[in-house]
């Protein structure tokens, strides 16, 4: 069977169509989601229409969390007092973003679970506990083997750093399938993950920056000009 897993699209509508274009050529027996679906981009109703229209299943990102349940993000930001400007900037992104995806669709995502199997495959957004933490790229073995020993499945899969990798670790494989639709690792392209008998294996697509910045500026999106600059660079910047 092969698997494809795709997480942290951000509303990035332009790079989610590059990477189904690029499934059709992969042609996987199942696509799942790994979360971060909509916050943060020019398109969040059109990625969740069409990932609800697809029947991808999936987990329960950290910023689809903050859309329904707010004071998420505000617990997160109070242990973090230093970084107080870059949180107002992110809740006022996703006030936006929760006022166009509307109570359906936020409901929905409400029902996300936090951990899904299938095969070989152990899915989280982050960790087994939570969708906000998890270990960077560069983290230990004892790290990586500390968060996820609890998981039975051979193969561990998460998002969240947008960040890929591929490493075996304890007899398992820890992958991070990096990010669709706001890549950190200095690289622009899209990233999901494509696993098959031969384990998984990253998958990086082009597809045309200038028009999802074109989008973004259009769209009315508060701190748009940011959500740019790390599009723009693939690396995290401050608002």
């Amino acid at each position: 069977m092969r698997i494809a897993v795709l997480a942290d699209i951000h509303g990035n509508r332009t790079a989610f169509e590059a990477v189904r274009a690029d499934l059709r050529e992969t042609a996987p027996d199942a696509v799942f989601h790994g979360g971060d679906l909509a916050d943060a981009g020019a398109s969040p109703v059109e990625i969740i229409d069409r990932i609800r229209d697809l029947g991808w299943p999936g987990v329960l990102g950290n910023t689809d969390e903050m859309l329904f349940r707010p004071e998420s993000l505000r617990d997160f930001a109070s242990q973090r007092p230093a970084l107080k400007s870059l949180f107002d900037a992110v809740e006022e992104m996703a006030a936006w973003t929760r006022e166009r995806l509307g109570h359906e669709r936020l409901a929905w995502m409400r029902g996300l679970p936090l951990l899904r199997s299938h095969g070989p495959m152990a899915l989280m957004h982050a960790s087994p506990a939570t969708a906000w933490r998890a270990p960077a790229a560069d983290a230990s073995d004892a790290e990586l083997e500390s968060v996820y020993a609890s998981l039975a499945s051979p193969i561990t899969v998460y998002g969240h750093i947008h960040r890929p990798f591929v490493r075996r670790v304890a007899g398992r494989v820890v992958a991070n399938c990096g990010s669709v639709g706001m890549p950190h690792d200095g690289d622009r392209r899209a990233s999901y993950l494509l696993i098959d008998d031969a384990g998984p294996v990253i998958r990086r697509v082009e597809y045309d920056l200038g028009m999802e910045l074109r989008a973004l500026s259009e769209s009315g999106l508060p701190h748009a000009g940011w959500a740019a600059r790390i599009l723009e660079s693939a690396r995290p910047q401050v608002p």
